[in-house]
């Protein structure tokens, strides 16, 4: 089963339920959110709370995107408490873009590992621990709140400060912290946690400067667990025409980290536990069409797809206009 958000032709926000081809909207329903929070505060399961709803009439998904009217998964009535943010170096073959990225900038011919290298090998050693052992932590970062999200769609805005505006096709996981401060996964959705891989490459210590971007994902929520493969496709396309594509996968059969294990080194904050907040946590990727040499341009689209997944996630990259910024004292 997969959820949906959207606005009706009126104007109102609604949530669909796709489920074995069909779609419907769920009765007085307007907030994937509140009715997640529900089920996390009763102890209930997601599917049960849906049900006591019940299910309207039937809704065209691929209509609504094309309309313009698809919503992100979830959302929150507040987006300052929305934490949008990720790891890295997760996936069998996420190390050798990024080590031959930063490698490039070292010159000496006998190069030591780099750090990335060294993260990735720590993770194929000990990011998948037996039950009930801890793990390595994984490499991790922040990457905004619920206003730097792109609805699917929509387009994705770079700053112009930006050096690059490059995608990274990955699986996002959705959460929301019940009333006791107990986390709770609603499912996966296609993510796209757009990222400035030019600044990144300057200095990795700028890597937390290159993720605060914005970022989108959807448009569909998978509820439930995540197949153990993800075999999807992303590609971008300008004008119409496709000039670059590639398989990306996920899912633990091609990660160096169970998905309890990268929860667990993110949810240990406190700081994530606090009652109320959702959280969409990316899990990483092996596939950068930066690591290929191409550089998007404005207009570009980037289409993320994954069948299990229903719905491709798609967005333009845009070029915001530079402003001035101006700090002053109280």
């Amino acid at each position: 089963m997969n959820l949906i958000q959207f606005t009706k032709n009126n104007g109102k926000r609604a949530v669909g339920v796709i489920d074995k081809g069909e779609a419907h909207i769920v009765k007085g329903a307007d907030s994937v959110y509140r009715l997640a929070l529900k089920a996390a505060d009763e102890g209930r399961k997601l599917k049960s709370v849906i049900a006591d709803k019940g299910l309207g009439s039937r809704i065209d998904p691929a209509a609504i995107l094309e309309d313009g009217r698809m919503l992100s998964p979830i959302d929150h009535p507040d987006p300052a408490h929305l934490y949008v943010t990720g790891t890295g170096l997760t996936h069998l073959g996420s190390a050798s873009a990024r080590d031959a990225m930063h490698k490039s900038d070292q010159q000496a011919v006998e190069t030591p590992l780099t750090d990335s290298m060294k993260m990735f090998r720590m993770g194929l050693e000990a990011g998948k621990p037996a039950k009930g052992q801890e793990g390595v932590q994984p490499e991790w970062f922040y990457k905004g709140n619920g206003t730097i999200v792109a609805a699917p769609g929509a387009p994705i805005p770079s700053p112009a400060f930006a050096k690059d505006a490059g995608e990274e096709p990955e699986i996002a996981g959705i959460y929301v912290i019940n009333k006791k401060g107990v986390p709770f996964r609603l499912g996966y959705a296609l993510g796209n946690e757009f990222s400035d891989h030019v600044t990144e490459r300057v200095n990795y210590l700028w890597l937390a400067h290159s993720k605060l971007r914005w970022c989108s994902f959807g448009p569909e929520v998978r509820i439930g667990d995540l197949p153990a493969s993800v075999e999807g496709t992303s590609r971008i396309l300008r004008q119409g025409k496709v000039v670059w594509e590639k398989p990306f996968l996920s899912g633990e059969d091609n990660m160096s980290h169970t998905i309890a294990n990268l929860e667990h080194h993110h949810f240990k904050y406190a700081l994530f536990r606090q009652p109320g907040d959702v959280h969409v946590h990316m899990f990483g990727t092996a596939t950068l069409s930066f690591a290929d040499g191409v550089r998007t341009e404005p207009g570009d689209v980037f289409e993320i797809s994954e069948r299990q997944f229903g719905l491709p996630l798609r967005n333009s990259v845009a070029w915001d206009k530079a402003e001035k910024l101006t700090i002053k004292t109280l």
